[in-house]
Order: structure tokens, then C-alpha cells, then sequence
């Protein structure tokens, strides 16, 4: 009898202890549920300037307590967008990482607002042995003939424009590759003003990449350096020194002037006197 009771009470403590875990794992499934959203990812490597289609991402449960800014729930905006930089499988599709609604797909899409994409020829040596590669930043340095002297023209180099984006080299614009590619050809972001600029000095002279660092963004003014500096027959032309300004702090004197005396006429008999207070 003490036996079965026994049991019984095991049996009741193992039914109930099911139905927690049941209710438990019920609960659980259901505050999940509740506190994710739809966001989209890539389901395949995409590349710069790429035209996304519906098999190009999908939809996945994101916490919502963490779904990133510009994030997409909605799978209809995607369609027909295209690829600023290169996106990962499984990474979430933002709008930072698109370009605006209505571009078409290829290179012309990440070129940004008010700038301009001119392609120059290069080689193993101009393109810095293939390390001027998409992402980077150059310099640009035109070798020509100096004609603002009376003697003999004689070559300098000169640095014509700083920090230029490379948008691609070749054929190819992705940027997630670090490996070198020598080229014949190099595509560079410029302002209006810069291509102008460029293509001028490639038609005066032969053009040359300097790689710069990516976080460097000092300007520097050069004086460029002729044949007769760089072999010491010349002394290179200082810059000019910046104004120096001298504050020059005048103190003024404040007279003031005393106060008006007042006078008192006293008579004494035949005496006459005055008095100033």
C-alpha cells in the first residue's frame, strides 16, 4: 500500500514537472517571438554597383532590441536597388550601404554627389606595382618642362592634386581585395574642377600615383623640384612664411579734471578778501 501510494506521488511529480517545462518552453518561444523583427540580409556575396533582386537577400528574425539603423523589413524597397560598397552573405542590407533609389547598376553608382570619374593610364611603376587599388587614396604628380624661367627649360615634378579616390583599377572595382594588380589603366574620383586639372596635366607631361594613408588627410603645399635643385646646383624656394601677427595693446590715460572751486567776496571795514572753497 505505502508503496503504491508512494508511486503515485513520484508519477504526480514527474507529470507535473513535464507540463512546466512544456509551459516554461511555450512561454519562452512566445516572448521571442515577440521581441524580434524581419530584417534582410544578403543570401549571397554582392558586389559594388551590383542590382539587387529577390534572390539576392532574404528575410530573417533579428532582435529588435538591436536591428541596425537603416535596416530593410519591408523585402518590396529592395527591389531594383543597387550595391555602394561590396556586402557578405548574411549580412544585414542598410540603406547607408545602397545607393539612392533610381541609380542604375555599375560603377556610376558610387560615384558620390558632384563628383566625377576619369580614368588615366598607368603601369607597374605610375600605379605604385598594383597597390593603388579601389579604396585607396593617391596623390598625383605631373613630370612636365618648366617654362616659367628665361634660361633653358628644365623638367620638374610637381604634386597637382592630393588624396584622389580610387574607384577602380582595370575592369575591377571591388574593394574587399588587398592583393596587388598591375594594370594599364586606373579610375580616380574627382571634383570638376580636378578632372580639368588632370586632364591637362596628363596632356603637358607624364603622371605618376603616390599611395597615401587612408586616415592622412593633411594637406601639403609643395613648391615642386626642378633638375637643378635636385642635383644641388640650385637652391629650392623657400615658402612663403605665414604672416605673423602682432597684437599691439595701447593703454590711455584718463585725466580727470578736478573739481570748480567756489569763491566767497569778504568785506572787513576798508578790507576787501575772497575765499575759495
Amino acid at each position: 500500500m505505502r508503496s503504491t501510494r508512494a508511486l503515485m506521488m513520484i508519477l504526480v511529480s514527474l507529470l507535473a514537472g513535464v507540463m512546466a517545462i512544456v509551459f516554461a518552453a511555450r512561454w519562452l518561444n512566445e516572448q521571442t517571438a515577440m521581441a524580434t523583427r524581419k530584417v534582410a540580409v544578403a543570401s549571397v556575396d554582392l558586389d559594388l554597383g551590383q542590382q539587387i533582386t529577390a534572390e539576392h537577400f532574404r528575410m530573417v528574425d533579428w532582435p529588435s532590441g538591436s536591428v541596425p539603423d537603416g535596416a530593410f523589413s519591408d523585402p518590396d524597397q529592395l527591389t531594383d536597388r543597387v550595391t555602394r560598397i561590396n556586402l557578405l552573405q548574411n549580412e544585414p542590407v542598410l540603406e547607408a550601404k545602397l545607393a539612392p533609389k533610381g541609380t542604375r547598376g555599375g560603377l556610376s553608382a558610387v560615384i558620390a554627389e558632384g563628383k566625377r570619374a576619369i580614368t588615366v593610364r598607368v603601369n607597374d611603376v605610375v600605379g605604385v606595382a598594383g597597390f593603388a587599388l579601389p579604396g585607396n587614396y593617391v596623390d598625383v604628380i605631373v613630370s612636365t618642362k618648366d617654362e616659367s624661367k628665361d634660361k633653358d627649360k628644365q623638367n620638374i615634378s610637381k604634386i597637382v592634386l592630393e588624396k584622389i579616390l580610387v574607384l577602380a583599377v582595370g575592369e575591377e572595382a571591388g574593394r574587399d581585395d588587398t592583393k596587388p594588380k598591375v594594370v594599364k589603366a586606373v579610375t580616380l574620383e574627382v571634383t570638376p574642377e580636378q578632372a580639368e586639372a588632370l586632364d591637362l596635366a596628363r596632356s603637358v607631361g607624364q603622371l605618376s600615383l603616390v599611395l597615401r594613408n587612408q586616415i592622412d588627410t593633411a594637406p601639403v603645399a609643395t613648391q615642386g623640384i626642378t633638375k637643378d635643385v635636385l642635383l644641388g646646383l640650385e637652391q629650392p624656394v623657400a615658402a612663403a612664411p605665414k604672416p605673423v601677427v602682432k597684437v599691439r595693446h595701447v593703454v590711455r590715460r584718463v585725466v580727470v579734471a578736478p573739481p570748480a572751486k567756489e569763491c566767497v567776496e569778504v568785506f572787513n571795514g576798508r578790507s576787501r578778501s575772497e575765499q575759495c572753497f
